[in-house]
């Protein structure tokens, strides 16, 4: 392959601490490169010197004659013009300079906003939502046909459906690209390379070919050969200092050969625990109450409109200890009015929700409006005094810092001088101390790394009581959620058993469309009977036993005592499979029952 550009030696620092020291690596045709790494590690700063934004403090980055670079920042800028500014203008715009004729730009404007799902080139651009907005960016970019595309986080602000779009988007073009992103199913789907910026590596860089499974599966092995290492290497040295203690005289060429040698030896031994010890992430652990109840929200019937447009109808949906939903739908579709009506804070339009008596629900707010943006960061850890309460055990606001990555220094700094992640760790860090029964968590992932995500699904995996999570993460999604409910914004609400099964529903609409029709036909012939009457009138009752059964089945599964038993694990996994079946099967014949009565 063909080498594109490459970076030599480059050095940057903020302010006295160095982002990244001579890091050397190059791009190939080809390559669709994910660029990953802890925040801080200073990920957008060397992309925006790749893309020449941002001057080279030391090293230099070399091009191949002519390259053609485009460059996608996190936040779009587009320059409205009276605020009548469409669509088509912004993408013509973006090709002014390229010598084009004005057929071939709008050939190309044509064909851009047909894939990207644009049917209004006459919609102002700032009417769009920040999701469209986005793929406007990138489609802005995309139609000057570059050599390499350099995006900073393109997932962000779009949904899942906006997510999927990119991924068959990208997945057509013709150049090379690469992309920071935290977006784990993106970089397995869409990548052939993965980079990781961090100082845990001898160059100050890891790059593994191939996608995320095979990156994750190399790193792991390279890191286990450092603490191998390491462990090697102390206990030379130990030998060495000993030999040291005896005070040898420099007498002869070979005795002051191994004094210099054992003197490297230890400052390399430095230098790898240093390493070694940059594999800090932060502690994420959930409080929950010791609620037992067996059904915390109790929804049967429920539907909701807003602003005339009805986001859901006729939805039944138990919450229980222990329950894990993931809930998808396009922006507007009603995930954040069903939240609400959840915790309390909004009534349905019809139907009934029933709420155990003295609920406690916490809810990560996606837009952060809970955040006091001109509080320093020590009062929006700890708002009175010097210490946090945290699961009956008390603990300093200093200790309490560290543990979610951040600095003493940091701990005067106003909350508008965080990052979007560093913002991110103070909500989780204030959630994790208050008790909940029900967690609802919309978009909790929003610029958090990937070491913070995965210590973000183990603590979500393992809290007890129930919760509610919208993502467009969706290996944490897949990870995390036992069962899906779907918006389509159309007023239905459907649940699938995974992701896999609603991507599958999503690509066959119409196959899917018919045969729902037919049914529901089929269901208007047949009269409603007496009998069925009476199972109606117990339904609830057979679902919350087909629960407690799924309950118990889940325990048995996670009984330490059988965690090296394989076949017994299987077998316990199969019971539980079934009972989840069961469930399923009781909540689809309940909307069967309750559209015919």
């Amino acid at each position: 392959m063909a080498i594109l550009l490459s970076c030599q030696n480059l050095t940057k620092s903020f302010g006295i601490r160095p982002l990244f020291e001579g890091l050397s690596f190059g791009l190939f045709e080809g390559e669709r490169t994910g660029l990953i790494g802890p925040n801080g590690a200073g990920k957008s700063t060397l992309l925006k010197m790749l893309a020449g934004l941002e001057p080279v403090e030391a090293g230099k980055v070399v091009s191949r004659r002519g390259l053609r670079v485009g460059y996608v920042a996190q936040q779009d800028r587009f320059e409205t013009v009276g605020g009548g500014w469409t669509v088509r203008d912004e993408l013509s715009r973006a090709l002014q300079d390229l010598d084009l004729e004005d057929w071939e730009i709008d050939i190309r404007v044509e064909a851009g906003m047909e894939r990207s799902g644009f049917v209004d080139p006459a919609q102002h651009v700032d009417k769009l939502s920040g999701g469209w907005r986005k793929r406007l960016a990138i489609l802005s970019q995309v139609l000057r046909e570059p050599d390499l595309l350099l995006f900073d986080e393109p997932t962000n602000h779009l949904d899942l459906e906006g997510v999927l779009w990119l991924e068959r988007f990208l997945s057509g073009l013709a150049f090379s690209f690469l992309t920071i992103t935290h977006d784990r199913s993106f970089l397995e789907r869409v990548c052939n390379r993965v980079i990781e910026l961090n100082k845990r590596y001898v160059d100050g860089h890891f790059s593994s070919s191939g996608n995320y499974s095979d990156f994750l599966e190399k790193r792991e092995a390279l890191l286990s050969h450092q603490t191998t290492l390491q462990d090697t290497m102390q206990n030379t040295v130990k030998g060495e200092i000993a030999w040291l203690r005896k005070g040898p005289k420099a007498r002869t060429t070979k005795q002051q050969a191994r004094i210099d040698r054992a003197g490297e030896m230890i400052s390399d031994l430095a230098e790898l625990k240093y390493r070694n010890a940059q594999v800090r992430a932060t502690e994420i652990d959930f409080d929950a109450t010791e609620r037992r109840s067996k059904s915390l929200v109790r929804a049967i019937g429920v539907g909701k409109s807003m602003g005339g447009k009805k986001l859901f109808d006729r939805l039944d949906l138990i919450l229980s200890p222990g329950d894990k939903l993931g809930l998808l739908g396009e922006n507007g579709s009603g995930k954040s009015t069903l939240l609400k009506m959840i915790a309390g804070a909004l009534a349905p339009d019809k139907g009934t929700l029933r709420r155990a008596e003295h609920l406690k629900v916490v809810t990560f707010d996606q837009h952060r409006e809970q955040l006091d943006m001109t509080r320093t960061l020590k009062r929006s850890l700890c708002e009175v005094g010097e210490h946090v309460d945290f699961k009956g055990a008390r603990i300093h606001v200093y200790g309490w810092a560290e543990r979610f990555l951040f600095r003493k220094e940091q701990l005067e700094y106003p909350m508008s001088r965080l990052s979007g992640g560093e913002q991110a760790r103070v909500l989780i860090a204030r959630l994790m101390l208050r008790p909940a029964d029900i967690l609802l968590l919309d978009e909790p992932t929003n610029d958090l790394d990937l070491q913070s995500l995965e210590v973000l699904e183990n603590g979500m995996m393992e809290f007890p009581g129930a919760l509610v999570l919208v993502t467009h993460d969706r290996y944490l999604l897949e990870r995390v959620s036992q069962r899906i409910l779907a918006l389509d914004g159309k007023g239905n609400a459907n649940f699938y058993a995974d992701l896999s099964q609603w991507e599958a529903a999503r690509e066959e609409p119409d196959r899917l469309g018919v045969s729902h029709r037919a049914a529901a036909a089929d269901v208007a012939k047949r009269e409603f009977s007496p009998k069925e009457a009476k199972e109606l009138q117990k339904m609830e009752e057979s679902i919350k036993a087909a629960e407690n059964e799924a309950a118990v089945a889940r325990a048995a599964l996670e009984d330490p005592a059988i965690a090296t038993d394989a076949p017994e694990l299987i077998k316990r996994q199969v019971a539980l499979d079934e009972a989840r079946q069961k469930v399923e099967a009781l909540f689809m014949r309940w909307n069967d029952l309750e559209a015919r009565r």
